[in-house]
């Protein structure tokens, strides 16, 4: 059973989430629905520092036992950070998929971008309407 979606950060269709961290920056993850579909992560390709990708663009990759799944960036950004504990650890993500399971710190295009994006109540129907 998936772990209740912060409300404090906003998500994609796509199943990733962002969270502004109010300092012009925000982190990004995937969701605990995604690692649950992914089932056990083996491993992550994380990105470039500096790497400028479009909304909807490929941010990182994740692999998991099952499927190799492309992570898009939720808004345009450019990577200033990306969690080299997922290196080593990549199971970090289906442990913690909103906190040490993080991706990326980027800086994003716009920040308004990210406020367009889903709340947690609207990303908990899309879930339920997957489910359907």
């Amino acid at each position: 059973m998936s772990k209740p979606n912060p409300q404090d950060r906003f998500y994609s269709k796509d199943h990733e989430w962002i969270k502004d961290d109010g300092g012009g920056t925000a982190f990004i993850g995937i969701t605990d629905h995604a690692q649950e579909l992914l089932t056990d992560i083996v491993f992550v390709e994380l990105p470039p520092i500096g790497k400028k990708v479009a909304a909807g663009g490929t941010l990182a990759v994740v692999e998991s036992v099952k499927s190799v799944s492309d992570v898009y960036a939720p808004v345009g950004c450019e990577v200033i950070e990306v969690n080299t504990e997922l290196e080593n650890a990549p199971e970090l993500i289906n442990a913690d998929a909103f906190g040490t399971g993080w991706i990326a710190k980027v800086r994003p295009d716009d920040a308004a971008q990210i406020k367009a994006l889903m709340s947690s109540a609207d990303y908990d129907s899309l879930i339920r309407e997957e489910k359907q």
